[in-house]
């Protein structure tokens, strides 16, 4: 246990409209009760992003769900200061979708990938319409062993809840290639969780872990985020880990 307080960035446009939005803060309640892991959680509207050291300085960021955003170019460019900079980083849902379109672009050379909800009229998506939304729904995500994922959620089956029309489509193996991890699949082979092997902790799942249960025990990933974070925190601060 650890009473040492991260600073946790929450990425996206919050809505009293999103479900995952008005979660949060009951997570975070727990955590602090249940975990003795206390976040110092601020929210950062997309536009705000756009700034490059807007989350620089944080020990987490979390693109939270809520798409389409504002700026995509904010939420690009907060994925990228996670990744680059070493920042436990999550990303849900809509969070999960850019964490891909921002590898892609920027470590792929797949510069004019599109996600088909920010721009439909684009020649090249990355990320489309999901054959069946995934609005409401509830349905088994199979883990790789020895992933982080793995690691995180204790078993390779879990059944997780969605609330999203949108995923990964094309260029999945130029993102294999390039080092990005897909280490959780639905039943029908479709990829619904991404990590980055040697980087701190990070994380990118299709479905919404904030959605799970009432909200009185945040799931093993937002946990492991929080702990995440807390070490972060502690290596910054010089203190034991």
């Amino acid at each position: 246990m650890t009473t040492t307080t991260a600073r946790l960035a929450l990425v996206g446009d919050r809505s009293p409209n999103v479900v995952s939005h008005t979660r949060i803060p009951l997570l975070l309640d727990a955590l602090a009760e249940r975990d003795r892991i206390v976040l110092d959680a601020y929210w950062i509207p997309s536009e705000e992003a756009e700034d490059e050291d807007a989350v620089r300085g944080f020990d987490a960021v979390w693109v939270v769900p809520g798409s389409p955003y504002r700026s995509e170019t904010g939420v690009l460019a907060a994925v990228r200061t996670a990744r680059v900079a070493g920042i436990p980083f999550l990303g849900t849902c809509g969070g999960f979708q850019h964490a891909l379109l921002e590898y892609a672009r920027d470590v792929c050379g797949l510069t004019r990938v599109a996600h088909a909800e920010n721009d439909p009229d684009a020649d090249d998506f990355l990320i489309e319409p999901l054959a069946c939304s995934l609005v409401g729904h509830e349905s088994v995500v199979r883990v790789e062993a020895g992933s982080l994922a793995q690691s995180v959620i204790g078993s390779e089956r879990t059944v997780e809840r969605y609330f999203c029309a949108y995923g990964p489509t094309r260029h999945l193996d130029t993102l294999r290639a390039h080092g990005l991890r897909f280490s959780g699949y639905d039943e029908d082979g479709h990829v619904r969780i991404a990590e980055l092997p040697g980087h701190s902790f990070f994380l990118a799942t299709l479905f919404q872990p904030e959605l799970s249960g009432d909200g009185s025990r945040p799931h093993p990933i937002v946990r492991a985020l929080a702990r995440a974070a807390v070490e972060h925190a502690a290596r910054a601060a010089g203190q034991p880990v």
